[in-house]
């Protein structure tokens, strides 16, 4: 993805220093940063404060993570055991960090195994991954673009774009590759509260990219729905599980519902890696409790540009704030993945 005329990916990782960089997606739309973590709990923190974020994104980022930890053993002159316990410590600390996420946990798992070969292949692993990643990206936006027509209208919930992958995104990558095809369409964007991903960073990706959108709030869906507006919903996914049941941004639920009851057909875009095998439902799926502080503050600029953050709900209250709600594979159109588009039947046919 071109920033201001320059090729950026969401996160890399420099082998020789040690230091993996990021796009502050905190600081996005107001401000274009990069943040820096020279060590794999600095690339934790990352992660928890939502530096970076999106299923593709977390899973690159605790890959390079889990490589910054076998960096590590190079310095430490100690026995074997002790490294182990590291390593293992380490592991636990990543793989802690977004609960919900199972990229985060395949990513982990895979550099964690490679590296007990040697830190050499702990490295390639995680590059490898993060190329995996692009790749099947792209390959989600070649076989979702079919889907979309010259005048289609299409909803989407939470930031499922090149932010929350490596590069293309999940959701948002068909539109890329539609735009590229030279299709017209428009695009509503969810808010997306508490955190906004939706009105600063899905917004701000199609500003980039010069394709038509607006701004909804997260209750308007139905509305349009209702008016016959919208023609498609394509979100992403943290987690989906055997059957199909998906975990994503909190919200996600609802939509489907939504979409369910007038006919609209209901899309997810994920790799494989975000299908979690293992679990036979969504009840199976961790849900991750954010604080309270993101549904009662808000963030954003002041008159002088300075990021500021507000209180806006009433004092003395409290809030729940799970980040992340469960949608039944029932309510599910299809599967739009690196390998095809699939109902949920057929998709556990692909397992790896």
């Amino acid at each position: 993805m071109k920033v201001a005329g320059t090729q950026y990916r969401t996160i890399w990782m420099d082998d020789t220093t040690g230091v993996v960089s990021m796009i502050n997606q905190n600081a996005l739309p107001f401000e274009f940063v990069i943040y820096h973590a020279p060590s794999y709990r600095e690339t934790c923190m990352a992660i928890v404060t939502m530096i970076t974020r999106g299923a593709g994104a977390i899973g690159a980022a605790a890959g390079f993570a889990m490589a910054q930890a076998f960096l590590d053993l190079e310095k430490m002159d100690t026995n074997s055991q002790i490294q182990l316990d590291f390593l293992n410590h380490a592991r636990e600390e990543i793989e802690a960090t977004r609960p919900t996420a199972r990229n985060l946990f395949y990513a982990t798992k895979r550099v964690y195994n490679a590296g007990l070969r040697s830190v050499a292949k702990a490295l390639a692993e995680a590059q490898f991954l993060a190329n995996e990643n692009i790749a099947d990206a792209k390959n989600i936006g070649e076989n979702g673009s079919s889907l979309i027509k010259n005048g289609s209208r299409i909803l989407t919930h939470c930031n499922a774009g090149w932010l929350g992958f490596v590069d293309y995104g999940s959701a948002l990558a068909p539109l890329y590759i539609a735009k590229e095809q030279g299709k017209e369409f428009f695009v509503y964007v969810d808010e997306t509260r508490p955190r906004n991903q939706g009105a600063r960073l899905t917004a701000w990706e199609l500003q980039n990219e010069g394709i038509p959108h607006k701004i909804v709030p997260d209750n308007a869906g139905a509305h349009l729905m209702s008016r016959g507006l919208v023609d498609m919903v394509i979100v992403g996914a943290d987690r989906v599980a055997a059957n199909g049941d998906t975990a994503n941004k909190i919200g996600t639920f609802e939509k489907a519902i939504v979409a369910k009851e007038f006919g609209i057909p209901f899309y997810v875009a994920v790799p494989f890696s975000t299908i979690d095998f293992s679990l036979s439902n969504g009840s199976q799926i961790p849900i991750e409790d954010r604080s309270e502080e993101e549904v009662l503050t808000y963030t954003g600029p002041d008159k002088k540009g300075v990021l500021r953050t507000i209180r806006m709900a009433s004092p003395g209250s409290h809030a729940l704030n799970p980040a992340f709600d469960v949608t039944p594979a029932r309510f599910i159109t299809g599967f739009i993945t690196e390998k095809g588009i699939f109902s949920s039947e057929e998709i556990i046919r692909y397992k790896k």
